[in-house]
């Protein structure tokens, strides 16, 4: 396994001025909400992310919003949009449909996943794609998109082994992907073990840690039970006894990141692609702990 060798000093002693980021972002559900997070997109894009991404679930409303962002996203900003798409609850014909007209819209880059339902349970469309690899495939078909996948850097709850999941990470790539943006993770040394995996199969893979500043450990726990992280005891631990202290949690959590964030850079890693929850201060404050200015 390739360990990352920190320096004597501190990590980011010195700007490291060489990385590159992207940013996640979801579909606002209210008014409220859309004004934080147009605020946060604002304060977010003079970093010059290479894409932002905005999330999509089953079900009309939902996809309606998705559609709504990106295609705000084009019309008032430079930044370039990167639109989520799954398989959940429509045909291929769909799927399709929605694909060909983010393509007339002008969005290149789509980010495709299985998708999970409501009650967590997926069961294909009778029409439908039945996996993230024949999603990747179908929209190959329909435009050449620039395609973004999902990856386990610690195993999916369905999956049943490392070797298992690898294929089908390897499958979605062989079928048209351009990368694979992990879950997020605590551990540098899994994202290390996926990255040395995808080697030791001979194979170059664009792989990008997805990074989750924690600020509500709770709720954390609860993204984490649905993807297969792991939290550990230590992140409870630094976050003990400040559940009325929003200031000094986002201290931490700044901390927590940005460490492994310095984990990874010193393991060679370049590139970064920041769960934001719609929040900008964080994902700001730690790009610039990675030399990056805006």
């Amino acid at each position: 396994m390739t360990a990352y060798q920190p320096a004597p000093e501190t990590l980011f002693a010195k700007p490291c001025g060489d990385c590159e980021v992207s940013f996640e972002f979801f579909p606002p559900a209210s008014e409220a909400m859309q004004a934080k997070l147009w605020s946060s997109i604002e304060r977010l894009a003079p970093l010059g992310p290479r894409f932002v991404s905005v999330t999509y679930g089953a079900g009309g409303t939902t996809r309606e919003r998705t559609h709504a962002t990106v295609r705000r996203i084009l019309e008032e900003t430079e930044l370039t949009p990167a639109a989520h798409l799954t398989c959940v609850d429509a045909s291929r014909a769909e799927v399709d449909a929605i694909a060909r007209d983010y393509w007339e819209m002008g969005v290149r880059h789509i980010v495709a996943l299985r998708g999970d339902p409501p009650d967590g349970q997926f069961v294909p469309h009778a029409d439908g794609y039945g996996s993230a690899a024949e999603l990747v495939a179908g929209l190959k078909q329909v435009a050449d998109f620039d395609i973004s996948v999902a990856a386990y850097p610690e195993l999916h709850p369905e999956a049943q082994s490392p070797e298992t999941e690898l294929d089908y990470l390897l499958r979605k790539i062989d079928a048209g992907a351009s990368r694979a943006i992990t879950q997020f993770f605590f551990s540098p040394d899994c994202f290390f073990r996926l990255r040395d995996a995808i080697a030791d199969r001979g194979r170059e893979v664009e792989l990008v840690p997805g990074i989750l500043p924690v600020t509500n450990v709770e709720r954390t726990r609860s993204f984490a039970a649905k993807c297969g992280s792991s939290i550990p005891d230590w992140i409870d631990e630094r976050f003990d006894g400040m559940d009325d202290d929003p200031h000094a949690r986002e201290l931490v959590a700044s901390a927590i990141a940005t460490e492994l964030c310095g984990q990874l850079y010193a393991g060679g890693v370049r590139q970064f692609h920041f769960y934001t929850l719609n929040r900008a201060s964080l994902s700001k404050a730690i790009c610039r702990m990675l030399g990056i200015k805006g």
